[in-house]
């Protein structure tokens, strides 16, 4: 306190006034922002701090908060004196709708404004929130939900001949999209669907609380669907290869009986998906809502009120973004003719010879490779 009335007692008084009138107006506090953005052209969320080659998303927002005013310069420099965490790391590439930070700020006027006022178009703060001191995005958060936007040729079975296009998905393959889909409910030891993870791994099992296709629909005379996967987290590139292994046994690269070998601890070649169409919708805080949610001093954090703003965004920036860079630099289809190169055979012919006395005793009705897990 000394040190503190000596350093004041330096100051010009001028100074010392102007000083305590800004923490006055505006003192630190713990918020969260609701953040969405179009990923093409970023090496993901997370900043890497020192090395400029590789841009990310944190990169223009530290950049923007620091020209608003909202934190000092040496806040922007190392991160952990904002108590800055971000809920999802996004991949390269991958968009987000939904992203939520959680950090200390000055609490300015017009404070939205200013920041996105330092902001490319193409990353927007769309809502901010009062928090509890100790709050942490990353650790708080319970689930998060993504989608993955792509073109229904990816369904096409290998040995047709198929004018992309042209190319409209069908009931039934639809209805074995979401079957295969379906098999990814509960929780799986998914090492396979990432890297640097071996199977004794605790931290490869995942919960995946649902994972579903959506209706197609048409943009740009080309046909589009949606899959949306809600799971408590994800490890990184596991959303992706979730998919890439669904596309492989629908278009007939793969036997059904991988998808449940791929969760033992064998080593399972997993295709990863393009990262293009994946988007980062919404995160989840039921467990803070219900303890802090309505205790009269915080909101809960959720963005009812921010959904039109959401949907706008998406279909200005993301959507697209993922249709045009997929007709312009064909995305899904240059990844679709690498499937070939993948070896599934060796694994899945030992599945289907371990299998093949159980199926014949399992008097369950349209058995569909899900194995026998349950939610």
């Amino acid at each position: 306190e000394e040190n503190g009335h000596q350093n004041k007692r330096l100051k010009g008084d001028g100074d010392e006034e102007d000083a305590e009138d800004q923490n006055k107006k505006s003192p630190k506090r713990k918020i969260v922002l609701l953040m969405a953005y179009s990923g093409k052209g970023y090496h993901g969320m997370q900043r890497n701090v020192g090395s400029s080659q590789f841009k990310t998303i944190e990169d223009d927002l530290v950049s923007a908060l620091v020209q608003s005013g909202c934190i000092p310069e040496n806040h922007g420099e190392d991160m952990k004196k904002m108590s800055f965490q971000r809920c999802a790391r996004t991949d390269k590439g991958v968009s987000a709708a939904g992203q939520i930070v959680s950090l200390k700020v000055r609490l300015i006027d017009d404070i939205l404004e200013k920041i996105n006022n330092h902001l490319p178009s193409h990353i927007r703060i769309l809502g901010l929130k009062r928090v509890t001191g100790g709050f942490n995005s990353k650790n708080k958060c319970d689930a998060r939900t993504y989608s993955y936007m792509l073109p229904t040729f990816a369904f096409a079975h290998k040995d047709h001949d198929v004018q992309e296009e042209l190319y409209r998905l069908d009931r039934e393959t639809l209805e074995r999209v979401n079957k295969l889909l379906a098999c990814y409910k509960g929780t799986h030891n998914f090492h396979n669907f990432t890297s640097q993870k071996g199977p004794k791994d605790p931290s490869a099992k995942r919960y995946i609380m649902e994972m579903y296709c959506g209706e197609p629909f048409i943009r740009e005379n080309m046909e589009f669907a949606v899959i949306k996967v809600k799971g408590q987290s994800f490890m990184m590139h596991q959303i992706r290869k979730m998919i890439g292994l669904v596309i492989a046994i629908v278009k007939g690269y793969a036997a059904e009986s991988i998808m449940e070998l791929s969760w033992g601890e064998e080593k399972v070649d997993v295709p990863k998906a393009p990262g293009l169409g994946l988007v980062l919708e919404k995160v989840h805080f039921e467990k803070y809502n219900r303890r802090f949610g309505n205790d009269g001093l915080h909101e809960p954090l959720e963005w009812t009120e921010e959904e039109e703003k959401i949907a706008v965004f998406k279909e200005q920036y993301i959507y697209p973004t993922i249709i045009n860079t997929e007709r312009e630099e064909k995305s899904m289809a240059n990844w679709l003719n690498t499937l070939p190169i993948h070896d599934f055979n060796s694994s899945a012919v030992e599945m289907q010879t371990n299998n093949k006395n159980s199926k014949k005793s399992s008097d369950l009705e349209g058995s569909d490779g899900c194995g026998d897990d349950s939610d």
